[in-house]
């Protein structure tokens, strides 16, 4: 990041962290006070609720998965109280649709970690009528599948027997794949 691009964060450079993993977090949290962002920490759904509430921020970046619950919550109530607030939604968990529906309720951008701090500032910053720069890394034709098969597993509410029929796929197979790791 240069330092003409200090200058897009704009009036209010509130910034909300909401993750529950403490190391990514102080990373995260140092990295984007260099770049010029006031930067609050949650490391709770309920903490980053509270936050959104008291004091809502410009920016939120909002980890999907924590171990209270849902990020997404923490998206509702950013929006709620805070409608021209930029939400970035992270996770390690990337599907495509969470990514729908972190959209949905109003995110900006939906990215997957490892996310670097380069990476979730462009988010941040980006315009709404301008296309983001294609992927670095693009996903590899394994995980595009992998992708897929979990969304319609989440689509037909983890039903193994109905995922497996709508994708045309014996159950056992289906079960292996939802078994193993997602591929890189």
């Amino acid at each position: 990041m240069s330092e003409q691009d200090l200058g897009d964060i704009g009036d209010d450079p509130t910034l909300l962290l909401v993750d529950d993993d403490e190391p990514f977090l102080k990373r995260l949290t140092r990295a984007m006070e260099k770049r010029g962002f006031v930067v609050e920490n949650a490391g709770s759904v309920a903490a980053g609720k509270a936050i959104a509430t008291a004091r809502p921020p410009a920016y939120a970046v909002v980890d999907l998965r924590l171990e209270d619950g849902n990020g997404l919550d923490v998206v509702e109530v950013l929006r709620a109280k805070r409608p021209d607030c930029r939400v970035v939604v992270l996770t390690g968990y990337g599907a495509i649709a969470t990514a729908v529906a972190a959209v949905k309720i109003g995110a900006t951008d939906y990215l997957s970690k490892p996310a670097d701090a380069n990476d979730i500032t462009s988010a941040l910053l980006a315009r709404l009528d301008e296309l983001p720069p294609p992927p670095e890394n693009p996903m590899s034709a394994d995980r595009v599948r992998w992708e897929h098969i979990q969304r319609v597993y989440e689509l037909c509410d983890r039903n193994v027997s109905e995922t497996a029929r709508r994708l045309n796929m014996h159950r056992r197979t289906l079960q292996r794949i939802l078994a193993k790791r997602s591929p890189r």
